[in-house]
């Protein structure tokens, strides 16, 4: 079986059973700030399921390529991945737990072809919040599966969400394949995950969390399915791995052709990592300091990094983006369409790169130098970790170095530091990811529309060329990422917030249609693309200066707004600009 007939199989299935086929939404979420990256299928739905009416109904399917980085470290072995696919399906206030788990069943043993006795599940165990969930657990004993092979797991296994601080939440029930039938009956998904390998998971979203962390019931329960696309493909073609599937194969044979060295790990982190960036270039994401432009930034170098130790040592990223693509067969036209300005970025932020390791080699032998001069033997963990995360050294590439230089390095130093650093990221994006689509309070809803303006205003003085490259909003202030060449001047400035500020001051009319994308083409909405709508589309429109698809949620007259005053201008990466805008009362 090949990844694109899972994917035909999985979308003919649910199409049959009424469910709409909606296009996937792009991996750097739009007007979302509780995420860098689409990580799950529902990011982007999270509107509806709190109410909202979508375009294309009650039921939905689509495939969503997602992006994790939380489990970076394992990526390499057989199952994690940074990049993959989520089979996923809705009921929006429609159908509840029993046909959910009907559908998922079917799907799993009728249309995938899985034997139903070597199927695991798990359900939520209850807490002082929640209920143990026995409906979950006498639908699939209703299917035939077997209470020893039911297994209630805590909050910590078998609860989803919210994402952010806030919204959806509810107890998920998942569904395990048994790779050793008939082993230790003492093992479970819980105890054993070498065995047991997670093939989908049923998340029933009946709760809505408040800010202060208490639940109450969703006044529309809704149900989200993700099966994962890799992991499955694996198991059903018996695959050892995800990476000896046909989604990577042809990438591995690119990398090993180039290799003077075997290393099946360093292959692998590079097959992921190559495919990841390669979708964020797609999008128009380009490396650089700050938020997904870093991370992009750390997947090429991380790659170029293992490439060394297959003793690549000329940029080659560029050279796999066909293989990536073949991967991927047609389910990602962007990589097509984009590939020369993708392969482009490669090169150029692996020379970059190049040159940030031979400045990192210069302070090491300074620091070398030093250290002999003083008569020390090691190398301080301060310094070790400035060579990891300003210069990309992996530790094992400074051990190396040390050795060779006749010195130890201070390894527990080195991971003091580190901890350090995670726990002030953690604490930045627990600011910075505050809130998210499900965070609707009016202040926020006043600053979306507000980017809405910021846009037309920004194409206006500076011209058509103006897309947006990315949105966060918090209660505090909006950040609208765009395309442009270079810093903006004062007098541009100037004339971008008195732009937006005469629209306010109209108090123009903020309207909104549905219409086919064609329809929304016609008119001239921006922000419309096929590969990430659907059928049909929610496209807002703003007196006569501003027309954009968008799911808001928007204020009712531009009036409500107040004034904008932009408070910060940046470059956050290659022609990419930044701006950080506040609403004051005018009052």
């Amino acid at each position: 079986m090949h990844a694109s007939q899972l994917r035909q199989r999985y979308l003919a299935f649910f199409h049959q059973q009424g469910h709409a086929v909606i296009a996937a939404a792009p991996l750097v979420p739009e007007n979302d700030p509780s995420v860098l990256f689409t990580t799950a299928g529902m990011h982007p739905l999270v509107p509806y399921l709190l109410g909202e009416p979508h375009p294309a109904g009650k039921r939905l399917a689509n495939v969503q390529p997602c992006l994790r980085t939380g489990d970076i470290d394992e990526v390499g072995d057989d199952t994690h991945l940074t990049c993959f696919e989520m089979l996923g399906n809705w009921s929006l206030g429609d159908y509840g737990k029993a046909e959910a788990i009907i559908f998922n069943y079917t799907l799993l043993t009728e249309i995938f072809g899985y034997d139903p006795a070597r199927l695991h599940v798990t359900c939520f165990a209850g807490d002082t919040h929640a209920p143990r969930d026995e409906e979950a657990a006498a639908c699939w004993r209703a299917l035939g599966i077997p209470s020893q092979r039911i297994h209630f797991l805590p909050r910590s296994d078998n609860w989803w969400g919210p994402v952010g601080n806030q919204g959806p939440c509810g107890p998920d029930s998942e569904v395990f394949f048994d790779r050793q039938p008939g082993g230790d009956a003492a093992e479970t998904p819980a105890n054993a995950p070498g065995r047991f390998v997670e093939i989908a998971n049923n998340v029933f979203m009946i709760y809505d969390q408040q800010p202060d962390g208490t639940i109450q019931p969703l006044a529309q329960p809704a149900i989200d399915v993700g099966v994962g696309l890799e992991r499955n493909l694996m198991v059903l073609t018996g695959a050892a791995s995800v990476f000896d599937t046909d989604l990577f194969l042809p990438i591995l044979a690119g990398i090993r052709a180039m290799a003077q060295q075997p290393d099946s790990y360093a292959e692998r982190v590079i097959a992921d990592h190559v495919r990841a960036a390669t979708l964020l270039l797609a999008e128009g994401v380009r490396p650089g300091n700050a938020d997904q432009p870093y991370v992009l930034r750390r997947l090429i170098r991380r790659a170029v990094r293992y490439g060394r130790q297959l003793g690549i040592s000329e940029p080659f990223l560029g050279r796999l983006v066909a293989a990536v693509a073949a991967g991927f067969d047609t389910a990602y036209p962007l990589i097509d369409e984009h590939h020369d300005q993708i392969v482009v970025a490669f090169e150029e932020e692996g020379r970059r790169y190049a040159r940030t390791l031979a400045r990192g080699e210069r302070l090491f032998a300074e620091s070398a130098a030093v250290a002999h001069t003083a008569g020390e033997q090691e190398l301080a963990g301060d310094l070790i970790f400035r060579l990891y995360d300003t210069y990309g050294f992996p530790l094992e590439l400074t051990a190396e170095l040390a050795r060779q230089a006749g010195l130890m390095i201070d390894t527990a130093g080195f991971h003091r530091a580190y901890a350090a650093h995670q726990e002030r990221s953690r604490a930045g994006a627990a600011g910075r990811f505050a809130g998210g689509l499900a965070e609707r309070n009016p202040h926020t809803t006043r600053l979306h529309t507000a980017t809405h303006l910021l846009q037309a205003a920004l194409r206006h003085v500076l011209g058509p060329h103006v897309v947006q490259r990315g949105s966060n909003i918090t209660a505090e202030r909006l950040r609208f990422d765009f395309s442009h060449p270079e810093r903006l001047n004062a007098a541009q400035l100037a004339a971008v917030e008195t732009f937006v500020n005469q629209q306010i001051n109209a108090d123009l009319p903020v309207e909104w249609h549905e219409m086919t994308i064609a329809e929304a083409h016609a008119a001239g909405a921006i922000g419309v693309f096929e590969e990430r709508y659907g059928e049909r589309v929610q496209v807002y429109r703003i007196g006569t200066v501003s027309l954009e698809v968008c799911g808001g949620p928007h204020v009712a007259h531009t009036g409500e707004l107040g004034r904008l005053r932009i408070m910060r201008e940046e470059g956050v990466g290659s022609g990419v600009r930044r701006i950080k805008a506040v609403l004051a009362s005018t009052e």
